[in-house]
């Protein structure tokens, strides 16, 4: 869910890299905006029913895990579209409440990770990045390319967090050292 958004995209090269079968919703008709050797088939969320279109493509399995990386807006669209036994990873959310279904949730013996980032320490981070140096060794994963006006030394660090506050589209990177 929003498969074009960093995050998204992120996950879309460490799914694929994994194995899945990556099938990517996005707001509107739009190729997937990530690397171009990461295959995903796109499903516009302005024209289709996501669940149906979801169910469509894996012959009406449904997903077996949907990773929701901005939460409220596809909730209920993401939980119809889960396989029997489906997985469903939340990391953001723009609104608190959700609407929930509790009879599709426990007949479809479905289930909910919350991934919260923020509560990650440095050694909890490096863990999982560690976790992730085979495929960028490999090729299989690549980094964001990161704009020049998207650079920052740590001396210009409040310019920075202003940059990403403000919605910047690309990468904001702090530079040590500057």
């Amino acid at each position: 869910m929003a498969v074009n958004g960093k995050v998204g995209q992120a996950a879309a090269q460490i799914a694929a890299w994994r194995g899945a079968r990556v099938i990517g919703v996005g707001r509107r008709a739009e190729p997937f905006a990530g690397p171009d050797f990461v295959p995903v088939a796109m499903i516009d969320a302005s024209v289709a029913g996501v669940a149906d279109a979801v169910r469509a493509a894996t012959g009406g399995h449904g997903a077996d895990i949907v990773v929701n990386t901005v939460g409220s807006p596809y909730f209920a669209a993401a939980n119809a579209a889960m396989a029997h036994e489906g997985r469903q990873v939340l990391m953001s959310t723009r609104e608190r409440p959700v609407p929930f279904d509790i009879f599709t949730f426990y007949r479809g013996r479905h289930s909910f990770f919350g991934v919260d980032t923020l509560a990650l320490d440095a050694v909890e981070s490096a863990a999982r990045l560690r976790d992730l140096l085979p495929g960028f060794a490999s090729g299989a994963l690549r980094p964001f390319p990161v704009p020049d006006d998207g650079c920052f030394s740590l001396g210009q660090a409040r310019e920075a967090y202003r940059a990403v506050l403000a919605g910047a589209r690309e990468r904001v990177v702090l530079r040590p050292g500057d």
